[in-house]
């Protein structure tokens, strides 16, 4: 006989979720939709921020995930999603209302690039975090395989927000624009390695320079913050091609002598 007062068995549909990890994830989620409000109210400035603060609180949802022992099932799915919005919507929208709409003035075909070039940074952002998705447990953790969505919209959104500080208008910065929305998701579904910096363990021994270099980073960043976090990001987009040239050029065969053929053995 059933029990009317007895709660009935909870199966795995019924179980809560960890609370303070999504915390993140929802706080990181609200920073990306309030870069997408702010940009269409023209608020470029708050929009690039926006985005840095999404970044920030995406990296640290893991690792709180990780510490207190609260990984989940739920928590990687519900992180991707708001990975999609923070990193694949809302830099595509950003730098769309910023600059690249602004391609129409230039006529009918150059605003359809402009459109098509957010529209392609959407979708490889989807791409790669699928990708992301279903590779995690097989990839070298040393190295990401292609750009990581959170870079390539810290890269688009420190455009819009050093071109909103620098007031750059007109041809330039619409051409800044649609290259670099273009370049960032061409990076994010390539094969380009990019070093992901899971090597270093923060809760372990560092070597000291670490300890100097952390706050001459910061330091630099006070200094000019959306141009130092531009160039910061660039050089680590730009990393990854750099890399590859390297190995090929390293692994090329060396030329013997200086072209002079070798007397046939006699």
């Amino acid at each position: 006989m059933i029990d009317p007062l007895k709660p009935e068995s909870t199966g795995s549909n019924r179980r809560g979720i960890y609370l303070l990890p999504n915390l993140f994830t929802t706080a990181a989620l609200f920073a990306g939709f309030y870069a997408i409000v702010a940009a269409i109210d023209g608020n470029f400035h708050r929009a690039g921020m926006a985005v840095f603060v999404a970044m920030l609180l995406d990296g640290m949802d893991g690792r709180v995930a990780r510490l207190t022992s609260t990984e989940s099932d739920f928590g990687k799915e519900y992180d991707s999603l708001s990975d999609m919005v923070s990193f694949g919507l809302a830099p595509a929208l950003v730098v769309y209302q910023w600059g690249v709409a602004r391609l129409s003035e230039y006529g009918v075909a150059w605003g359809r690039l402009g459109w098509l070039a957010a529209f392609l940074y959407a979708v490889t952002a989807a791409l790669r975090l699928a990708r992301f998705n279903t590779r995690a447990a097989k990839a070298d953790k040393r190295f990401f395989e292609g750009l990581p969505s959170p870079s390539a919209a810290a890269l688009v959104a420190g455009l819009v927000w050093l071109g909103t500080d620098l007031g750059i208008d007109g041809l330039t910065g619409l051409t800044a624009a649609f290259f670099v929305t273009a370049a960032a998701g061409l990076l994010m579904v390539s094969r380009i390695p990019y070093y992901s910096f899971k090597e270093i363990n923060l809760g372990g021994r560092v070597p000291f320079a670490y300890v100097l270099l952390i706050p001459l980073v910061f330091m630099l960043i006070s200094l000019d913050p959306p141009a130092v976090l531009f160039l910061l990001f660039l050089g680590y987009a730009l990393s990854g091609p750099a890399w590859i040239l390297w190995r090929f050029r390293r692994r090329r065969p060396r030329a013997t002598g200086s072209g002079d053929i070798d007397p046939p053995p006699g």
